[in-house]
This record gives C-alpha cells, sequence and structure tokens, in this order.
C-alpha cells in the first residue's frame, strides 16, 4: 500500500474541460452512433502512424496502411518493425487492465519486443531527454523505477479522480519516471488510450494521438512545463483540450433527424 499522490491541482478551467467532454461523451452515446468497421480500421491506423510519428518514424499513412493490410513495402526494418509492434499492442488493448504492472510491461514488450532486447523490463541505466545539445529532463535513477512504477500504478487503482485526470497524470508521470529505455512516449499515449476506455469505449477508437502529433511542440513544452513546475497541472490542461477537440472533430454536433 502506499500513500502516493501526484502533484497536480483542480481548478475552475479544468472542471470546465471534464463538464464539456462530458456533454459531448453523453450526446454522442445519445446518439447510439455505431463506427463503421471501415472507420474503426481509418481511426487505428491514423493512431498508429501517428503515435509513432511523434517519436520520428517517417512511414506515411499509405505506408502504415499497407502494413496493416498484409502488404510488403519498402522502408526501414526499425520503422516497419515499430508499426508491427504498434499493431499488436493496439489490438490487444481492451483486454489490459491498466492497473496492473504486468500488463503494462506485457504491453511494451509487444511494442517494442522487435526493436529493443529489454523490451517489457525495467530499464537498469540512467536515461535522459535531449532537445539539441541540451538536457531537457534527466529520469529518476533506475533503481528507483520499480518502486515508483509500483507507486504510480496502485495511486491508479485508488484513486477516486475522475478517469480523465487520472489518464492525463498516469501520461505526465510515466513519462516523467521514464521506466524504459525506450518506447516511453508511445506507451505514455497507449496507457492513457487504455485508462479512457475502460471508462468509456468510444476512447478506443478515437485517434488522439493525431492532434498530439499536430500540436506535437507544444506537447513537449507542456511536459517541460510540468517538470519545471513539478506539477502535472499544466499537462492535465492540455491533454483535455486535446481530448475535447477530437471528440469534435471525430463526432461533429450534427443534429439527430427522426
Amino acid at each position: 500500500m502506499t500513500d502516493y499522490q501526484p502533484p497536480f491541482a483542480i481548478n475552475t478551467k479544468i472542471i470546465h474541460q471534464i463538464s464539456t467532454i462530458a456533454e459531448q461523451i453523453g450526446r454522442i452515446d445519445g446518439q447510439n452512433l455505431q463506427p463503421s468497421p471501415q472507420l474503426r480500421k481509418q481511426n487505428r491506423i491514423r493512431t498508429i502512424q501517428s503515435t509513432l510519428a511523434i517519436e520520428g518514424n517517417s512511414l506515411s499513412l499509405e505506408q502504415v496502411t499497407a502494413i496493416v493490410e498484409g502488404k510488403r513495402i519498402l522502408g526501414s526494418q526499425r520503422e516497419i518493425a515499430e508499426v508491427q509492434g504498434a499493431i499488436r499492442a493496439y489490438e490487444m488493448l481492451p483486454k489490459w487492465n491498466p492497473g496492473s504492472i504486468e500488463h503494462f510491461q506485457q504491453a511494451h514488450h509487444l511494442l517494442m519486443g522487435d526493436i529493443l532486447t529489454e523490451a517489457g523490463k525495467f530499464r537498469k541505466g540512467q536515461v535522459g531527454i535531449h532537445k539539441g545539445d541540451h538536457v531537457v529532463h534527466v529520469a529518476p535513477p533506475a533503481k528507483r523505477v520499480p518502486t515508483l512504477m509500483g507507486d504510480l500504478i496502485q495511486w491508479l487503482k485508488t484513486s477516486n479522480d475522475h478517469s480523465l485526470i487520472k489518464s492525463c497524470i498516469f501520461h505526465y508521470e510515466l513519462e516523467f519516471i521514464h521506466p524504459f529505455m525506450d518506447g516511453n512516449g508511445r506507451m505514455g499515449r497507449l496507457w492513457q488510450t487504455l485508462i479512457l476506455g475502460k471508462w468509456n469505449s468510444l476512447f478506443y477508437l478515437l485517434p488522439i494521438e493525431t492532434l498530439i502529433k499536430d500540436q506535437q511542440k507544444q506537447y513537449y513544452q507542456t511536459l517541460e512545463e510540468a517538470d519545471r513546475a513539478a506539477d502535472s497541472t499544466v499537462f492535465i490542461e492540455f491533454m483535455l483540450d486535446i481530448i475535447d477537440r477530437s471528440l469534435s472533430l471525430e463526432y461533429p454536433n450534427t443534429p439527430i433527424t427522426n
């Protein structure tokens, strides 16, 4: 048992954002919209291409589509392996328990197993995040990672905070801890989708990563700002805005016709 409490504050902006998102969810549920299998496939492809592009993968939407369809493409073996790993991970997403450290490590193994020899295992060495020649974040020592991740998972399981808030906090805290040698960014986005999907299954199909990719610079700036503040509030605000706009774009507020 842990008393760990991630540092953040619920302000009026966040309350308004949660209310707006909840209204959108209610509207969408009320319309009983059922995405077609083709739309589900397209959104999954957009999600995979976007979350990998954020990490520097150069494969296009068309190339990722071809890989999903089992076709051969020309490209670097690493980038193709990244796509194949993401396909496996996102296919398994609804079956995982977000509060299971074992499932968390299994997800990383699926995601990165063709790339990292230590996929699914917490890092044994020190890591930092660089921007050009500058180090913008030094992760906690490797020996602390199991305890930090255990505390974070335990908080996720026991916290009474709204799933919208918990998903954002977990995403940020994971990036701060940086538990793996590689793949932390895509794991943060994957696990946030899982937490949201357990709250409402429509999030399994919502390509939130597409909007993150479109605002990649601000995404990283907000992570850095949260680091400097030692508080994830600003990142919660940023991600709730991303979620709100993703819902608006995917499910426009069109009148229901009888």
